[in-house]
């Protein structure tokens, strides 16, 4: 068995006249960057996958998305389009040893599969074994129930090295293997990922109101000071692009 532990990164279309964000809703979030580790059974990195990806649906970067992951229009204009890239990963991950993927809670799985259809490729072959590692990790710190603990929270209470940046894909996934590594038990629980659940529950799911409010609180406390416009736009946006998070009061540093 091997755990592929992978990270997104997306961008969004933005109108400059209007200066607002907009989206094609088959998909709202165009992958950017795809960055994964992969573990032998014994939980050791053995192989490392990194990919920008050339925006195909919002040609230019989103000016939060470039503020909040560094990535510029230079670094994707001459990248492998989606569909190259999606088989690059495909071969990277190698299902043949019955893979396990692992995320920092389920919206990359989400968003994957969502820019899979959007092209009308395959899920063939792609492994639906997966564990949510921010899930476990929230147990693991006693997080309250409905609240998830963040990934930079998560890596400074382990007292983990912090010599990456973060809201970068192959970064983050680094840090998800390190803290998956690090509250690993036989108690965690492999699931199975339903990739058409987002059809079936499209038109009858409701929209939560979330509480923004309450999000900026918590962001006010990590940093003990208070948040400036651009950083509330940012971190509102994030939320909207659903990193890693699926709870109301759920974020990710």
């Amino acid at each position: 068995m091997e755990y592929i532990v992978f990270d997104l990164e997306f961008n969004q279309g933005f109108d400059k006249k209007l200066n607002k964000t907009v989206s094609d809703e088959k998909c709202p979030f165009e992958i950017l960057q795809i960055g994964a580790v992969k573990l032998d059974s014994n939980l050791n990195i053995i192989d490392t996958f990194d990919t920008f990806i050339k925006p195909n649906i919002y040609k230019e970067i989103h000016p939060f998305i470039k503020k909040m992951t560094n990535i510029s229009n230079d670094d994707v204009k001459d990248a492998p389009a989606f569909v190259d890239a999606f088989e690059m990963f495909k071969s990277f991950m190698n299902n043949e040893n019955n893979n396990v993927l692992c995320v920092w809670g389920n919206g990359d799985l989400k968003e994957l599969y969502r820019n899979i259809r959007y092209y009308n490729l395959s899920i063939d072959n792609i492994s639906n074994d997966y564990i949510n590692v921010q899930q476990h990790a929230s147990v693991y710190f006693n997080n309250p129930t409905g609240k998830s603990i963040g990934l930079q929270n998560a890596i400074t209470l382990l007292e983990l090295n912090q010599d990456k940046s973060y809201h970068n894909a192959l970064n983050d996934a680094y840090y998800t293997s390190l803290v998956f590594k690090q509250i690993y038990s036989d108690a965690i629980e492999i699931k199975h990922y339903d990739f058409d659940a987002l059809n079936k529950t499209k038109k009858t799911s409701t929209k939560r109101k979330i509480n923004y409010d309450n999000i900026f609180k918590e962001f006010k406390k990590i940093l003990n000071r208070d948040l400036n416009k651009e950083e509330k736009k940012i971190i509102h946006l994030a939320y909207k692009m659903g990193r890693k998070s699926k709870c109301q009061n759920d974020y990710k540093e």
